[in-house]
Order: structure tokens, then sequence, then C-alpha cells
């Protein structure tokens, strides 16, 4: 292995074992995505109508992504944290490669959301989620949502590094998740809505993955006029794929150039 993969894999264990000791922590992982699910499913399914499926299989798309996204505010709270007790300076201290210290807490976070998936996929299918299509179609369903929460991570990673306070990146984490989770179709079809309306909705990176998601998973609710709509899958993976790139690098440079000026 690489030194930076040997450095980052320390790292990450004790972003894991940091988790394993905050039992808060893990109630965020688990108990507040089951919540989600099981409130969503039953209040939003009594009143609203899916065609061609239920509600709950339409929701569980949409939910995962959300759950995804909200790896940008946990991801940049954690290293306003590091940067507030200490921790960040020592790691800079130390003979390891800058990258591995931001590249550890976004894969560590990953591993969070990992385990929130779990929960949330069995939950999901003792409410009558089920998969329509085969295995390789619903991994790559998965694998396209940890894409999303790996790049919301990074995100967060920059926020965490430019904002440096907690009150402050609650405040703008929520401006951007609140938005992108309800102007989409994460939780209610696109149908209904005024025209206007629902295009801006369709052209919402968010609901290009949820769409594709509920492609990949035979989810009902893949419909729409929009382009990223028509193709969900090309377009979801093109822009998900082009906003890791781009936040992994201004989150990169900004952590070197931190370490460069401390």
């Amino acid at each position: 292995m690489t030194t930076l993969t040997v450095e980052t894999s320390a790292l990450v264990g004790r972003h894991l074992r940091h988790l394993g000791r905050v039992p808060m922590r893990l109630l965020g992982v688990t108990v507040m995505p089951v919540a989600y699910v099981v409130i969503f499913g039953y209040l939003f399914g009594s009143v609203i109508e899916v065609p061609d499926g239920g509600y709950r299989e339409f929701l569980m798309a949409g939910i995962f992504a959300q759950m995804m996204l909200t790896n940008l505010q946990h991801t940049a709270l954690g290293v306003v944290d590091d940067l507030g007790n200490g921790i960040d300076d020592r790691f800079r201290s130390l003979p390891i490669a800058g990258l591995a210290v931001p590249l550890a807490r976004t894969v560590a976070d990953l591993t969070r959301v990992v385990i929130a998936c779990v929960a949330m996929a069995v939950v999901g299918y003792a409410m009558g989620w089920r998969t329509h299509t085969g295995p390789a179609q619903v991994l790559a369903g998965f694998g396209l949502l940890l894409l999303l929460g790996f790049a919301a991570s990074w995100i967060g990673v920059l926020l965490g590094l430019r904002l440096r306070s907690a009150e402050t990146v609650s405040a703008v984490a929520f401006l951007v998740i609140m938005p992108m989770t309800f102007l989409s179709n994460a939780f209610i079809p696109l149908r209904g809505l005024p025209d206007w309306l629902r295009t801006a909705c369709e052209w919402n990176p968010l609901s290009a993955v949820v769409a594709a998601c509920r492609e990949l998973f035979g989810n009902p609710g893949t419909t729409g006029d929009a382009l990223p709509m028509r193709h969900p899958v090309a377009a979801s993976l093109l822009l998900t794929v082009a906003l890791l790139l781009i936040s992994a690098t201004l989150a990169a440079h900004t952590y070197r150039a931190a370490a460069r000026g401390r």
C-alpha cells in the first residue's frame, strides 16, 4: 500500500473509534434516519398517491439521497471541531501527507452514512419497500448514492475550513440542504406543480440522483420532461463526479493553504 493509503487508514480508524465512544453520534447515525423513514413513510404515504406504485417505494430513493446530502453538515461540523480543539494542528505537525487528513474525514463520514443506509433499508423493507431489478442495478443505485455522499462530504470539508464556526456552518448547511431537498422529487411527485416550479425541481441535481436511483431500483417516480429526468443515470453520474472533483480539489487546496499559513 502507498504511504497515503496507510496514513489515511490510520486516521479513518481514529474517527471511527471516536464515533463508537460517543453514543449520541451513534444515535444520529441509526435512530434519526430510521425515524425519518417511518415518519415520512406513514405520514406522507397516507395522503400522497404515486402512479404505478406505492408511496413507500417512491420515498426510499429520496430519503436515501437526503441522508447523503446531510453528510455535508456532519463533515463540516467535524472539521470545525478538529480545528477548534487543536487536533488538526497536531495532525499538521506530524510527518504525514497533508491530503490524508481531509481524505480520512470524508471516508470516515462515508462509512457513517453506509451504516445509516443499512438501517434505513432494513426498516424500509419492513414497511414494504422492494427493489424490482437485478443485483447489479441495485448495487449501482447504492453506489451512486455513496458517490453523492462522498461529494457532499468534500463540500463539508471546504465549508468547515472556510467558515471555522459551528453556528455559521449550521446556517449555511441549512440554506443548502433544505432547498435542494424540498425543491426536488425526493418526497413528492412533481406532476402537480406549476410549470415553472416543476422545471426548477427537475433541474435540481438532487432530483437527477433520486430519479436515477428509482430507475435502478425499479421503483416508481422516474418520469419528467427536463433532460436530467429523461436520462437520470447519465445526468446524475456526470453531475456528482463533477461536483466531487471540484469540491475535493478546492478543499485540498484550502487545506494546504491553511497548513502553509499556520
